[in-house]
């Protein structure tokens, strides 16, 4: 077993977890010693690869059983290789300390880099303190260039996390839409047989673009809708002049604010409060606009 552990990578103790899980055989017995082959080298290593493509102990173990059934693991795993691939053409890139500097005005400013690693916009590289991963660099170019328009990367960062958030709801709806309409034929058996996991993973190759697709044409749909009111509203004849940059003071109890820079910090208290307002309209037009929604087509039931 120890020999085991040593080619592997696994420990001991994970062996003998997985021996009693059911997902290693047991060893062939000669005499008083027990003896691990290929086989089982070759298992540890399906593991460990269905375990980085998040496969859980108890689904490994079905996949596994089927495998051993003689149905096949080659279907599956090119429906996760197809799921856990890119879903963008866009390539990783790398850029050094002074680079990023420079691209951000010169002035070096340690909390924007560590809000952009915690933001995954950059990724440390191990043994190279000066220089990062930048796993999307349009991503990077687009703060690139809000920051050279005025925009503060506080206020930028910010933003990536509420559009974020936004997006990550839109992924969700669209996978639940195509899990009802396309895929729960497939999701039956568990897991599933090696044709079907063929012809989804197929699908998934087919139906990746369709997101971006989607979300880009509704995007330009909104931002030209979005953009041309404004400018209207802006210049609408009798409209008071504003100042870039105006600000009014609003009173607010020493206990929230207190409480909103426990939060996020002394330095954001005021970006806070602002973001939270602003969220706080949007949704109110919201619920209005459902609501004048629902009253204008709604049918009256007499008794």
């Amino acid at each position: 077993m120890e020999d085991l552990a040593h080619h592997s990578g696994a420990t001991v103790r994970t062996i003998r977890a997985y021996q009693d899980r059911g997902l290693l055989p047991r060893p062939e017995r000669r005499g008083r010693a027990n003896v691990y082959g290929e086989a089982h080298l070759a298992r540890l290593r399906q593991i460990a690869d269905l375990l980085d493509r998040g496969y859980t102990l108890a689904s490994i173990k079905e996949l596994l059983e089927a495998w051993d059934a003689g149905r096949g693991l080659g279907g599956v795993l090119g429906l996760a290789v197809e799921v856990d691939g890119p879903w963008t053409d866009e390539k990783a890139d790398r850029i050094s300390r002074a680079e990023l500097d420079a691209a951000f005005g010169g002035a070096p400013d340690e909390a924007a880099v560590a809000d952009a690693v915690a933001l995954g916009v950059l990724e440390p590289i191990a043994g190279r303190e000066d220089e990062f991963l930048v796993p999307s660099p349009q991503e990077l170019a687009v703060a690139v260039e809000l920051h050279a328009a005025g925009v503060p990367l506080s206020a930028i960062s910010a933003h990536l996390r509420e559009l974020r958030g936004q997006v990550e709801h839109i992924a969700a709806r669209f996978l639940e839409f195509t899990t009802e309409h396309v895929f729960a034929r497939y999701l039956g058996s568990h897991p599933p047989t090696e044709a079907g996991a063929a012809e989804a993973a197929d699908l998934v190759r087919r139906l990746r673009p369709l997101a971006q697709q989607s979300v880009d044409a509704e995007l330009a749909r909104a931002m030209r809708l979005f953009a041309t009111r404004r400018l209207r509203q802006q210049l609408a004849p009798g409209r008071p002049a504003q100042s870039v940059g105006e600000t009014v003071s609003v009173s607010l109890p020493v206990g929230t604010m207190r409480a909103v820079e426990s939060l996020v910090g002394v330095e954001r208290a005021a970006e806070f409060v602002a973001a939270a307002a602003e969220r706080e309209v949007r949704a109110r037009s919201l619920d209005s606009m459902a609501a004048m929604h629902r009253a204008t087509t709604g049918v009256t039931q007499k008794p």
